[in-house]
């Protein structure tokens, strides 16, 4: 699926406080830049992306167009306000729809796996599988169905090369879910109860000097 945004060119070279009303009236600064596209600062509405980021998927191809001319994107990074939870910036990088693109793609997990029904518990030792395809058929998500997955059973990478449409670039023996028996009491209650690295450290200098002053 691919999504639409509208962007406004913006000038560079402003102070900082331009920057911070652009953001107070809702705009987030970016820049696009890549394949047959001059480096050109914008500003895009922040509904809007994250509206068109929820429909398309974070490696979803978006039209960004620009003073009447629509390029295809992917959204190459961004910045977070941690306080506010907001966008800060943005940078989109023009693609050839007809090139392969190396992106990272998360690892998601469906349905509960036989082992879970045993009380054992699932690992994701790697959430993100780094992939090669084109930006029409990049997926937002690896999905893995675990289903028939057993405790002391894993998933790999050589397990699921064959059943995908794009290349994965790690190697077979890199793991994305398995399932582990669960843990004993013993090792829950060794868990909980405290060791005595945590206790508080013997003064010998202090108890020597109180048996010097009692001599």
């Amino acid at each position: 699926m691919t999504g639409k945004i509208t962007a406004q060119k913006r000038e560079t070279g402003k102070p900082h406080s331009v920057l911070t009303d652009l953001r107070g009236k809702g705009e987030v600064p970016g820049v696009v830049y890549g394949y047959q596209v001059e480096t050109t600062p914008i500003s895009v509405s922040e509904i809007d992306l994250i509206k068109t980021l929820r429909e398309s998927g974070r490696n979803g191809v978006i039209s960004l167009e620009v003073e009447g001319k629509a390029t295809n994107v992917v959204l190459s990074d961004y910045q977070m306000d941690a306080l506010k939870g907001s966008f800060k910036h943005v940078d989109f990088l023009a693609v050839n729809m007809s090139e392969e693109l190396e992106v990272a793609a998360a690892v998601h997990t469906i349905g509960e796996s036989a082992g879970e029904k045993e009380n054992g518990v699932l690992n994701q030792p790697n959430r993100e599988v780094t992939i090669k395809a084109k930006p029409a058929d990049i997926p937002d998500a690896l999905e893995i169905d675990v289903t028939n997955l057993s405790i002391g059973e894993h998933i790999t990478v050589g397990d699921i090369r064959g059943t995908v449409a794009y290349e994965i670039l790690e190697d077979d023996d890199f793991i994305l879910v398995s399932i582990t028996a669960p843990r004993t009491d013993e090792e829950l209650e060794s868990l909980e109860t405290p060791t005595d690295e945590g206790a508080e450290p013997e003064v010998i200098g202090d108890e020597a000097a109180d048996k010097e002053n009692e001599a």
